[in-house]
């Protein structure tokens, strides 16, 4: 049996707050949700009131029990092909939003593996994860990622203290940490956290 990849167009969906042109902020979902449910969290981060906002729907669809439907970004099913296929989709969306001079990109989940492969690919000036590892291809490329901010709570038991700290091992100097009480979810001391991050980016 011979198994053929076959490249075809598909549309991805980008929802897009116009703020300020200057600056902004692309970000990516966690697994079995939407865009729309990151843009939301995105708003509670008090930091990002003066940055234009773009967040990016994954690729893949399915329902869920439910009748829901959701995005994840990828499954271990050719792999590398989805990941090429996300980047590119990435530098699309880019490519039709205004051109910032400050870009961070930021995930949740794993959608932080996805926005720790966009910095890895194109140019930004900062990346905040949160409750999501560097993916194992990003790390051995030995891509020099911009400042980052990483951060888990403790009862996560995705994003274990494990990966936790081989992520920082990893970014050594680039990386600013936060742990906090919790569990694999958003937090008022992550925001806190990213309020910081994304100030200082700007001073």
């Amino acid at each position: 049996m011979n198994i053929l990849s076959i490249e075809t167009p598909t549309h991805g969906r980008v929802l897009y707050e116009k703020r300020d042109v200057e600056r902004l902020i692309v970000g990516f979902h966690g697994y079995a949700e939407l865009a729309e449910a990151h843009l939301a969290e995105l708003h509670k981060i008090e930091g990002t009131s003066g940055w234009s906002l773009a967040a990016v729907q994954s690729l893949n669809r399915f329902y869920t029990r439910a009748g829901d439907v959701v995005g994840n970004w990828m499954t271990k099913l050719d792999r590398e092909l989805a990941v090429a296929d996300n980047i590119e989709y990435v530098r699309r969306a880019l490519a039709a939003l205004p051109p910032p001079k400050t870009l961070v990109f930021i995930g949740f989940s794993q959608g932080a593996s996805m926005a720790a492969r966009a910095a890895a690919a194109i140019r930004c000036d900062g990346l905040i994860l949160l409750g999501g590892d560097i993916p194992p291809e990003v790390k051995a490329d030995g891509v020099q990622l911009p400042p980052v901010l990483v951060s888990r709570g403790t009862k996560d038991d995705w994003y274990t203290d494990e990966k936790f700290k081989n992520d920082l091992n990893f970014l050594g100097e680039r990386a600013t940490s936060l742990v906090f009480e919790g569990g694999h979810e958003w937090s008022d001391p992550f925001r806190a956290a990213a309020t910081e991050f994304l100030n200082a980016l700007i001073r």
